[in-house]
């Protein structure tokens, strides 16, 4: 499993820091993230969604993430992450106590969230960044996702990807085999600014295929799903 593969959920309260809390992480690349407001909305969706980390605020409407902890820990080994106002020892100690795997106190560096949040998962899953996966190979080009340079057997000189291109292939790698939506392809390239990008999109496609492609007209490998979005094989 990649790391960006893992599903996250959310747990808080605030709208403002659930926005910006799933922001934070989808632009990181975690764009499985799903968000709750309260402990029962929450115990329903960890039920539906099966997630890999839990995000839990400490003070929620209906009870409190120490006691939805608890309720976890009767089903499941999921590591849960705290993210509380609340800075006492005492907290921190409960939380912890209680088998959390970590506790941030607010505010917080998106930096140093998404740090622990891949600390976690890495410990928990051992699973690989997109920067530390192995490389992509098509026919005889190879893709060091990595440095973002594109490598051809013929010893033609490296070929560096662009950002927009980078974000493109990462999203397509992650679900290599799979369609994925220009929606969510829109998503992953320019996240909550996406409307309208679908045009833009498909300029991207087309130079990334000149790079990855031997021939970009009659593709092998970047396949467009007429209608749905495109496929990585």
């Amino acid at each position: 499993m990649n790391l960006y593969d893992c599903k996250i959920l959310l747990v808080d309260d605030e709208k403002t820091l659930r926005d910006m809390v799933s922001g934070f992480l989808r632009r990181a690349g975690f764009h499985k993230v799903t968000v709750a407001a309260d402990c029962m909305e929450a115990e329903e969706l960890f039920t539906l969604k099966e997630p890999h980390l839990v995000l839990l605020d400490v003070m929620l409407p209906d009870g409190d993430g120490f006691s939805l902890l608890k309720k976890l820990r009767q089903i499941s080994e999921v590591p849960v992450i705290f993210l509380s106002a609340r800075d006492e020892d005492e907290s921190r100690l409960r939380g912890l106590g209680l088998g959390a795997d970590d506790y941030i106190t607010k505010p917080f560096l998106p930096e140093e969230l998404i740090l622990r949040v891949t600390a976690v998962l890495r410990r928990v899953y051992r699973v690989k960044s997109m920067q530390e996966a192995e490389k992509i190979t098509l026919g005889r080009c190879t893709v060091d996702l990595g440095s973002g340079v594109v490598h051809w057997e013929n010893g033609a000189a490296e070929i560096t990807l662009t950002a927009k291109e980078y974000a493109i292939l990462q999203k397509l790698s992650q679900e290599r085999g799979r369609i994925v939506t220009i929606d969510a392809l829109c998503d992953a390239v320019w996240q909550e600014e996406n409307f309208g990008y679908e045009n833009t999109l498909v300029v991207h496609i087309r130079r990334l295929r000149e790079k990855i492609e031997e021939d970009p007209s009659h593709p092998k490998y970047l396949l467009t799903v007429r209608g749905l979005g495109y496929r990585l094989v």
